[in-house]
This record gives C-alpha cells, structure tokens and sequence, in this order.
C-alpha cells in the first residue's frame, strides 16, 4: 500500500508517543476503601486495561492513514491508439444526383459517414467537404458528436457555384495539412467523390500519391456512381496503403465504410497499471477498532461502586 499524500504518515508520531505516554505514565493514585482489603492477583486485567486504552490512538492511527490517501496498484490496463480520420466529402453538383435505389448520392454519403464515425468511437475524426474549392467543416475531434450533427447541413444542391466542379487534388492536399499537424496515431484520409477530378491529371495524381505516402496517410477512395472508378483514383491510392472502392446505391456504400472498418481496427496498447484509492482495509479496520472502544467503554466497563 502506498499513499497520495506520504508526507501526512509522519503524524503517525502522534500516536505512537500516546501509546507510550499510556504504557509509562506515572499518575497520582486516589486510595478509596477497598484498597485496604485482600485482593486476587489478577495480572492479565492490568494489560488488559492498557489495551483498551490503546484502542483511541489505534483509531487515530486510521483516520491519519485515511487523510494521507491510501493508494494500491489497480489492474494492467490497455488503451486505444488514437487514429487520425479525415473523412473528405465531395459536395459537388454531381452528389445530387438520384442513386439506383432513388437515394441522394450526397445523402448516403452522409448517413454512410455518420454511421461509420459512430463505429470508431475513440478515434479522432475529421470533415472536409470540397467541389472546386475545399472547406474544412469540421476539424480533427474526438466528439465525433460535432460530425454527427454537421453533416446533415451538407446539401450538395444548395451549394455556390465555384463548389460545382472536382478538385480532389487540392481537398487531398488540404487534408494533408490537418493530419501533418497530428502527432500521435495513425493517420487515414476516407474520400468520397462520384467524379472525375481536374487537377489529378498530367503526373498530378502520383505526385499527390508520393506525397500522402511521405506522410504515412492511408487513402481509401469510394467513388458513388455507375461504372468503375476513375483510373486517377487508383493512381493516387496506389502510393499509399489504401484501397479504391465502387458503391453504386446506399447499402453498398455503408458494406464499403464497414470493409473500411475491418481493415483498420483500433489498436490497443499496454498502459500499465495505475494507483488506485483504496480505503477498505482501514474503513473496516477503523470499524472494528470503534467497535471495540465502545464496547470497553460502555459494555465491560463495571463501576467499584
């Protein structure tokens, strides 16, 4: 056992001098009548008495342990890896088109996102939506709460005009910087676009590829929309540690978020063991010691008289 405040514990003084002052003391006496009568030699009362008048400086033995904090080592415990997820959304007039299943492609994404931010609770999770220019929504968190509650303000037919065209190679860029920033745990961009992209071409989409791999992010790409992905999609990925995905209605984007999951799990890491308060042992010991006083006070306390 070990204490938050050791330095209380020299109190302790106190009541080993009263033990001793009780054990040694040398008081006046006051004779009374049957001191002058025949007794039997009872040798056993005398250490007796002297322990039942040890008793209040045992109790205040406790009570200094109590104040000092008495702490023990709790069990070994693991904590989650933090990994850093900036989830970057394309809001561009394209998202608002009818999927198969008659559902808004920007409204999957964002019900797809809110689900999947609510599966890596723990995680600290980011949102940048972008169209031809690039807006960081909601900041790297680990309320995940404040995405939850963004994303429904997400209506890619309500947005200007300079957001109606695709420039993944700047929201991609604009995502480095947040995660740059970050410099604990893993790192992880999920882009969701339906679009071909029009600074990704000419060599841009490997450079921004060598430049997400220098950062050791990991890209996962889901393209919303009929047909394969855009080949600039597996450009950029294929530099990092990702994947590239096609969902072409709401469930198969929420499978795509879930395979995103499975493949990046929360790590745990040992955290080792913390000092934990623990008064029981002198709570009951105090107890115990109460209960004694009151009983050789009051109980077998008998009066010469």
């Amino acid at each position: 056992m070990t204490f938050s405040h050791p330095w209380v514990v020299a109190l302790w003084l106190i009541p080993v001098f009263l033990l001793l002052w009780e054990a040694f003391r040398k008081s006046p006496t006051v004779a009374l009548p049957f001191d002058h009568q025949e007794h039997r030699r009872r040798p056993w009362l005398r250490r007796l008495l002297w322990l039942a008048a040890a008793v209040p400086p045992a109790i205040l033995v406790i009570t200094i342990g109590v104040m000092a904090g008495p702490q023990v080592m709790g069990e070994p415990q693991k904590r989650r890896e933090i990994t850093n997820i900036e989830i970057c959304l394309d809001v561009s007039g394209s998202m608002g088109v009818m999927m198969s299943d008659g559902t808004l492609r920007s409204d999957a994404a964002v019900e797809a996102i809110q689900y999947f931010c609510k599966a890596r609770e723990g995680d600290a999770c980011g949102l940048t939506i972008f169209g031809g220019e690039t807006i960081r929504w909601t900041p790297l968190t680990l309320d995940l709460d404040a995405i939850a509650l963004a994303a429904p303000f997400i209506d890619a037919r309500k947005m200007p005009p300079h957001m109606n065209s695709t420039r993944i190679g700047a929201a991609l860029r604009s995502c480095m910087g947040s995660l740059s920033e970050q410099e604990e745990g893993d790192r992880m961009v999920v882009l969701v676009s339906d679009g071909f992209s029009s600074d990704l071409s000419g060599g841009a989409a490997r450079q921004v590829g060598q430049e997400l791999a220098t950062l050791n992010i990991a890209l996962y790409a889901i393209f919303i929309g009929d047909g394969s992905a855009p080949g600039q999609l597996y450009e950029v990925v294929a530099q990092t540690q990702g994947e590239v995905f096609a969902a072409h209605d709401s469930e198969a984007l929420q499978r795509v978020f879930n395979h995103i999951d499975e493949m990046k799990p929360a790590k745990l890491k040992p955290a080792g063991a913390r000092p934990i308060e623990d008064f029981s042992l002198l709570a009951w010991s105090g107890l115990a010691l109460l209960a004694l006083h009151l009983l050789a006070s009051l109980g077998l306390r008998v009066t010469p008289w």
